[in-house]
């Protein structure tokens, strides 16, 4: 008898054999429960099922019978499919496993991940999986590896207890695993306090998301990318004691009442964690250290518990960022750069570079220093287009001082990069709510008042560094108009009582509403939590066309469609400034009018040096 035991979750496969040549299998999780036993699993000379040394390959030909085959934790290699089965191969998977099914065994299968890391190789076509089923629990992963999700197509993927992680490759296209879209992947008892999907080469960076159903079904769309199309689209059946809110939420938040799901976009170009740019000294036992030079053990000075208090250093992280200069300042990449002085006399007493997320502590609560970019004293720092980041981890959340100024030690929400994947994580280690060292405040009546006052202070310091940009320019002109999908633009025929009127030429059965479109975060103030980049407010759409006039409601009711937020009213939903809306049931070879209901639009943020009436005016 033997017993297989992960470290990392506890769960252990005990093999007992006997002398059959067969063996049986109990497998438990980390609190000793049984959670089933095998019997009668092959493990002789001449027929193998149960893998457990490492790097090592067993089922090289399956039985015609099929079979029950086992990976132990600790083991590494692969098991190998090539020929069908007369009944449907089950799998354990408690060590990391590569199942290898050639295209002429490709067949209905049962994957249980209990513990283990199993993956797909071998190249399978879509489809020839339907009707399999897989599970994962207990701290387990499956991914579809170098596969397209789409092989995942017509399965039934279960979550079981203790959590499980789902790694799906895009492979650069929009993934839409719904039914309604052929490819009718069944996700069940999922929770997203438990649960994690990773989602590998997305099209663009996940910015907000929409969480639509009722019940125990959610739909959820992610979109992004710089006219937040849809990017991934799945449904769910969350599990009985779970909860998902439906809403729209913000990809960006670090908050989870705007970001449920806790979704991260990890890569050296776009992860920017809680973390400290080079140089920055933080206060340890034995006076300030750098942060670069900080290491495992090493003890750090506490503030805010009301007593002298030192904790250990218990993980360090480096990593490397390149500033993508196209994308608004606070999701480049730019380092923010606190100023001598910025807070009071001495804090900082010397300029402390930190990411945007990164959170000074201030009155009490922790706030993100983005929401806290005047332009003088806190300002972005463009010249700086690459460099290293540092994590530090405490035993706690902590508040620590780096530079003379309060700020905070790595939270672990679950977020540490690791590869090139957008991640719906869960929340079993850590969340702001239940162990931050102080409450995160993101809140425009909170952090308003903390901006005005170190704003207010900034103006009598020093002049502006020389790279601090204007003030914004502000129009409320949306430059409406439409455009074909050959790019021709159609301008107004006539506006009036925020009424737009277009004539449309014939055999046009799609526009796109274009315009002008901003951030509140950026219109408002940095101390604004609202990134979402809002267009034309578009009310009622009517479509004249051959003596008759039609109401178009795909806009209102198509939670998905490309380049528009997420639906907050019944009768109305905003623009991200390009939105596609269909025009269907078009007569053949006949001009229309189409006239938008436009209920609210700007202001705008326009490039430095434009000049509109509105501007004009205001100059």
């Amino acid at each position: 008898m033997a017993t297989y035991t992960d470290t990392t979750n506890g769960t252990s496969y005990t093999v007992t054999t006997n002398l059959l040549s067969s063996s049986q299998v109990v497998i438990k999780d980390k609190n000793g429960a049984v959670i089933t036993t095998l019997s009668n699993i092959p493990s002789g000379l001449l027929a193998n099922h149960i893998l457990t040394g490492q790097d090592a390959t067993i089922g090289s030909l399956i039985s015609l019978l099929g079979g029950t085959w086992v990976s132990t934790p600790g083991s590494t290699g692969q098991i190998n499919i090539l020929l069908s089965a007369l009944t449907a191969p089950q799998f354990y998977i408690g060590g990391t496993t590569a199942i290898n099914m050639a295209i002429t065994a490709a067949t209905a299968i049962t994957v249980n991940v209990y513990g283990g890391n199993a993956s797909f190789s071998g190249s399978i076509l879509a489809g020839l999986l339907s009707g399999s089923t897989i599970t994962i629990g207990y701290g387990g992963s499956f991914s579809s590896g170098t596969n397209l999700a789409s092989i995942l197509q017509g399965t039934t993927i279960n979550f079981a207890e203790g959590g499980g992680t789902l790694v799906l490759n895009a492979g650069g296209n929009v993934l839409n695993l719904l039914s309604s879209n052929g490819s009718n992947v069944t996700l069940n008892n999922y929770d997203p306090t438990k649960d994690t999907i990773k989602l590998q080469n997305t099209t663009a960076q996940i910015t907000g998301y929409t969480v639509e159903g009722s019940g125990l079904t959610r739909t959820v769309t992610l979109f992004g990318g710089d006219d937040n199309t849809t990017i991934a689209t799945y449904s769910v059946t969350l599990a009985s004691s779970a909860s998902l809110p439906t809403g729209t939420y913000n990809a960006l938040s670090d908050d989870v009442s705007t970001n449920p799901l806790r979704i991260t976009y990890d890569s050296d170009n776009t992860y920017i964690g809680t973390c400290f740019l080079a140089g920055a000294m933080i206060l340890t036992r034995h006076g300030e250290k750098a942060v670069e030079t900080l290491r495992t053990g090493d003890e750090l000075a506490i503030a805010g518990t009301g007593a002298e208090e030192h904790r250990p250093v218990i993980w360090t992280g480096r990593h490397h960022v390149t500033v993508r200069p196209n994308l608004p300042d606070d999701i480049a990449g730019y380092p923010v750069r606190v100023c001598k002085n910025a807070v009071a006399d001495g804090v900082p007493h010397t300029d402390l570079l930190v990411t945007a997320e990164h959170c000074l502590f201030l009155n009490g609560c922790f706030v993100p220093v983005r929401m806290l970019v005047n332009g003088r004293s806190i300002a972005y720092d463009r010249s700086i287009t690459s460099y290293d980041y540092y994590h530090v981890e405490t035993s706690q959340h902590s508040i620590i001082t780096a530079n003379g100024l309060l700020t905070e030690s790595y939270l672990d929400t679950g977020n540490r990069p690791a590869g090139t994947v957008v991640s719906m994580k869960h929340h079993t280690r850590r969340t702001w709510e239940k162990d931050a060292a102080a409450p995160l405040a993101v809140h425009r009546e909170v952090v308003e008042p903390m901006f005005i006052s170190l704003a207010t202070r900034a103006a009598t310091l020093s002049p502006s560094p020389p790279d601090t940009p204007p003030c914004p320019i502000l129009t409320h002109d949306p430059a409406l108009h439409l455009t074909t999908h050959d790019g021709r633009a159609i301008r107004k025929i006539r506006a009036t009582d925020r009424y737009a009127v277009f004539m449309l030429p014939a055999n046009i059965d799609t526009v796109r509403i274009r315009s002008r479109a901003s951030r509140p975060s950026d219109t408002i103030g940095p101390f604004m939590d609202d990134r979402r980049l809002f267009g034309v407010l578009v009310g009622a759409v009517h479509l004249c066309e051959g003596g008759r006039i039609r109401i178009l409601e795909d806009h209102l009711h198509t939670p998905t469609l490309p380049g528009w937020q997420a639906p907050e009213w019944a009768d109305s939903r905003w623009t991200t400034g390009n939105a596609i809306l269909p025009l269907p049931g078009r007569a053949a070879d006949s001009i229309a009018l189409l006239t938008l209901h436009i209920r609210a639009c700007g202001p705008y943020c326009l490039p430095q040096g434009t000049l509109t009436p509105d501007t004009a005016r205001l100059a």
